[in-house]
């Protein structure tokens, strides 16, 4: 049985959405507590990776989660197409440019992950060169956390049923014009592909480990990420610092 298959994208059936949503805006409160403890203590660091298939919503989940606490505490960086100068060095320079300051939150939108599922799907690297990827991105992300930086890693687990819902709704609805891109059906052609090696990902990429995350229903998206980063946040539990006393 695959991974994902143990996920229901609407999540769990015995939740109530208005329950679900009073939780969440609990939730919003003491991240903004330990975010704020995080900034000033100055010490660690979060990246936050979401991954998912086109429309599984990462911008708006980024915008309503951190949407209580100061924008200067948090940053958010969309991977995409390689530029020419990030091509002439290795794959992870471009990655490792943009790892949070100490004291932040850094979003991922799409992420490193990226050159796995890319040239696999569309075979433009060697089999060989992928295969060693799987460790390098272990051994990146081992590194990260080694010095300070807490990956947490969420794939937003989008049904294909309701992606084509959602890329339909970007040509009827004139406010989401914008985020009609055709390509974004061309990709979704390869949705098998995608997911066979979200597999692999999974089995392969889990030194730390992954979060599925349903996101047929926005609330129930929200509700789990909210959870999993106020957890983090917890663990690490940064402290307010003391006041310096002058000489």
């Amino acid at each position: 049985m695959s991974i994902l298959s143990k996920h229901n994208p609407k999540g769990d059936p015995d939740w109530h959405k208005s329950v679900i949503k009073k939780e969440t805006k609990a939730l919003f409160d003491e991240i903004a507590v330990y975010h704020r403890r995080l900034y000033a203590e100055g010490e660690q660091s979060i990246l936050l990776i979401l991954q998912g298939m086109d429309a599984s919503g990462k911008d708006g989940l980024t915008r309503e989660l951190f949407k209580r606490v100061s924008p200067a505490w948090v940053n958010v960086h969309s991977f995409k197409k390689p530029s020419e100068d990030e091509m002439e060095h290795g794959y992870l320079w471009r990655v490792h440019n943009h790892a949070p300051k100490k004291g932040m939150i850094k979003v991922f939108n799409r992420s490193h992950y990226e050159d796995i599922l890319v040239p696999s799907v569309y075979g433009y690297i060697d089999p060989e060169t992928i295969d060693k990827r799987y460790n390098q991105l272990n051994q990146f992300e081992q590194y990260l956390e080694e010095n300070g930086t807490r990956v947490v890693k969420c794939y937003l687990n989008l049904s294909f049923e309701k992606q084509e819902e959602k890329l339909k709704e970007r040509m009827v609805n004139p406010e989401k014009f914008w985020k009609h891109n055709a390509g974004d059906w061309e990709t979704r052609k390869h949705w098998d592909e995608f997911m066979a090696v979200y597999e692999t990902i999974f089995e392969r990429c889990n030194v730390i480990p992954w979060h599925i995350i349903p996101c047929d229903k926005n609330w129930t998206k929200l509700y789990t990420v909210a959870t999993v980063l106020l957890k983090t946040l917890k663990e690490m539990d940064p402290q307010l610092p003391e006041l310096e006393k002058e000489d």
